[in-house]
């Protein structure tokens, strides 16, 4: 692990270093232990211990699937082991000479807390290297309580779950909180991801232009990145294994849009793509807390309001329909609480949908698949722990 100094620490959000910070509630000192690997070459190495699982992968096979050279791996893996990254997994065969040496990773070697801040609930992750989920919290919240109830309950509950899991050893010896590599925070957009700014998040205007980011590493005393709750799902799922380009549609109190287009999270120009349910579709129809009419999200919410299923399940599909046919993604995955709570009428209606639409279209292909995003309620702020996680293995910017 690198130890920075008591003078800074890096940015994840922005590679540079920033000065101290004060005011650390967890009761830590300058110096936190972060993980930076230092090129590309080592991000890929990771990677691949990662995926090998603890069964391993030989030197020789990292060589071989990286396109480096066996020096160049030996000199990675080295440095991997003194830093407590990776280690031995025993031997495998070999068709001449002496058994290979199997190496693995380490994932109790590095921490992140993924905090998912929904419009009535705080939720809170610790997950190591492997994205396992090793610590968690959930307790009510409104996120219009203000700004300084809020981000008292959010350092209480990473302080809380931090403590929970204190017995655990990191390499250094310091426990969990000393291998942590900071604080993923998802809450709904729109928002600027670069600066950790929000914008006027829909239904919370006091929100408008508050620097999250900036206030929240100050009060923790560790790096914060920030970012739109959709964009974060999205994230996890790709990292997870789905492939190619799809959206994840996330309806819960809102409804929002995570977009992977090849296998990299699509946040725009401005941080603000994946304002998928304010897309109005329906001139004269109902207002909406953004200021619009007949927005898909006040037409779904409505509908689910009414006990009507269905109908928030053809509007979401409409919203699909539009989306597929302007990105031509692969696929369409459904969360959120909502869908969580009753997913066969939603993925039926939405795929409903989008097959008549194939259909209308003649498209050889067929429909765009609809499925259920794995994850369930904390699928969210797991993907809020990658933000962190990911660019450590090379898996894009987090």
């Amino acid at each position: 692990m690198n130890r920075t100094n008591g003078g800074g620490r890096p940015d994840p959000a922005t590679g540079r270093t920033t000065g101290r910070t004060t005011g650390r509630p967890t009761g830590r000192t300058a110096g936190v232990n972060l993980l930076a690997p230092r090129s590309h070459n080592t991000a890929l190495v990771l990677d691949l211990l990662r995926t090998a699982g603890p069964d391993g992968i030989s030197r020789l096979e990292l060589a071989e699937r990286t396109g480096l050279t066996p020096q160049a791996v030996s000199k990675i893996t080295a440095r991997l082991r003194e830093e407590g990254l990776a280690a031995e997994a025993g031997h495998r065969a070999s068709t001449g000479g002496k058994p290979r040496t199997v190496l693995r990773l380490v994932p109790e070697a590095g921490h992140a807390i993924g905090v998912h801040l929904d419009r009535d609930e705080l939720r809170v992750v610790l997950a190591d290297l492997d994205g396992r989920v090793v610590g968690e919290r959930c307790v009510p919240l409104s996120l219009g309580a203000g700004a300084e109830a809020v981000l008292g309950a959010v350092v209480r509950e990473v302080t809380q779950v931090l403590g929970e899991t204190a017995p655990a050893a990191g390499p250094g010896g310091g426990g969990v909180a000393s291998t942590l590599l900071g604080v993923g925070v998802v809450l709904p957009g729109p928002l600027d991801h670069a600066r950790g700014v929000l914008h006027r998040v829909t239904g919370f205007p006091e929100w408008d232009g508050f620097s999250l980011r900036d206030v929240l590493a100050a009060r923790l005393g560790v790096p914060v990145v920030v970012d739109k709750d959709t964009n974060a799902a999205a994230l996890g799922l790709a990292v997870g294994g789905e492939r190619g380009s799809f959206a994840c549609l996330h309806l819960g109190t809102g409804l929002g849009a995570g977009l992977v287009i090849g296998g990299t999270v699509h946040r725009g120009a401005r941080t603000g793509a994946g304002e998928f349910g304010h897309q109005v579709i329906q001139l004269d129809g109902p207002p909406c807390p953004c200021g619009n009419r007949g927005c898909v999200e006040a037409l779904c919410l409505a509908a689910i309001a009414r006990g009507d299923l269905a109908e928030a399940a053809r509007v979401l599909g409409e919203g699909a329909a539009n989306l597929a046919g302007l990105l031509d993604i692969d696929a369409v995955l459904l969360g959120g609480r909502t869908i969580a709570a009753a997913p066969e009428p939603f993925v039926r209606g939405v795929a409903t949908v989008l097959d008549a639409h194939a259909r209308r279209e003649g498209s050889r292909e067929g429909a765009v698949p609809v499925r259920l995003a794995p994850g369930g309620a904390r699928g969210v702020a797991e993907g809020a722990a990658q933000l962190l996680l990911a660019p450590v293995f090379g898996r894009g910017d987090g």
